[in-house]
């Protein structure tokens, strides 16, 4: 629960068998966020190659200026329901969300809450793996084109601008959070992000970030499934989330534009 004045920036990690990352996540984030006003919560979700043992041992080496909160759900409830977790423990005027496995930079997440902290008027900043000016290291075509095509049907679905909607590093002011109910457990947890965000009428702004796949041999959690199943969330939170009339609404506008663009021709 959030005490007022308490901490400027709460770090949610979720984490599920990334035993391979903890130690140099820990490194970097001592390195760029290693400070009394800043608090870090890993939320380990039913992890089970070994990562509850060694954040019980890093949690225990006690030698950071931040505080450190382990929350350890008892089975494996998916990203979604981890990063809820987090939030709803965080006291942070301003929340980072921030994946365990490394393939984002924690020093571009330095760069974005600095950007954030000296515009008071940013509630809201995604990193983007599309922007250009970052080194990359590229994923596979179809992850890559699936991302993409989301990104363009949450555009036109919400009338945004974004190129990465499902990029793990965000940071949101705690007024943003205070808006919004987040519901889904899995992966689609972006999706849910994005457009609760959108609807409550705040302004998303991009940072192009680094990016350093890692394949499924690496310990990638993320499937094609995955991706699928995010077209889904998609439709889900444009059209069923809605109240009838809302529903109504975007049918009657549906007609109205097809109408016009029948009448007037469209090539």
């Amino acid at each position: 629960m959030h005490q007022e004045n308490s901490k400027i920036l709460s770090i949610v990690i979720p984490v599920f068998n990334e035993i391979n990352f903890l130690n140099k996540l820990f490194d970097q984030i001592k390195t760029y966020f290693n400070k009394e006003n800043i608090e870090i919560i890993v939320v380990d979700d039913g992890s089970t190659d070994g990562s509850s043992n060694l954040l019980n041992e890093l949690k225990k080496k006690n030698d950071y200026k931040f505080q450190f909160k382990l929350i350890k759900l008892d089975t494996n409830s998916g990203k979604g329901k981890a990063i809820q977790t987090g939030i709803k423990n965080s006291q942070g005027e301003y929340i980072l969300l921030q994946d365990a496995d490394l393939e984002l930079d924690i020093k571009d997440a330095k760069e974005m809450f600095d950007m954030i902290i000296k515009n008071k008027d940013i509630k809201c900043i995604f990193g983007s793996r599309y922007l250009s000016g970052k080194l990359k290291k590229n994923n596979y075509f179809f992850n890559n084109l699936v991302g993409k095509i989301n990104s363009l049907i949450f555009n036109i679905f919400f009338s945004q601008s974004l190129s990465d909607v499902h990029c793990g590093l965000k940071i949101l002011h705690r007024s943003v959070i205070e808006k919004i109910k987040l519901s889904v457990n899995d992966f689609g947890i972006e999706i849910d992000l994005a457009s609760q965000i959108v609807r409550n009428n705040f302004f998303i702004y991009e940072f192009g970030v680094s990016y350093f796949f890692r394949s499924k041999a690496q310990g990638k959690k993320i499937t094609w499934v995955d991706g699928l199943k995010s077209f889904y969330y998609l439709i889900k939170v444009r059209f069923f989330d809605n109240s009838p009339s809302t529903n109504i609404s975007i049918l009657y506008s549906t007609i109205y534009m097809a109408y016009v663009g029948s009448y007037f021709g469209w090539d």
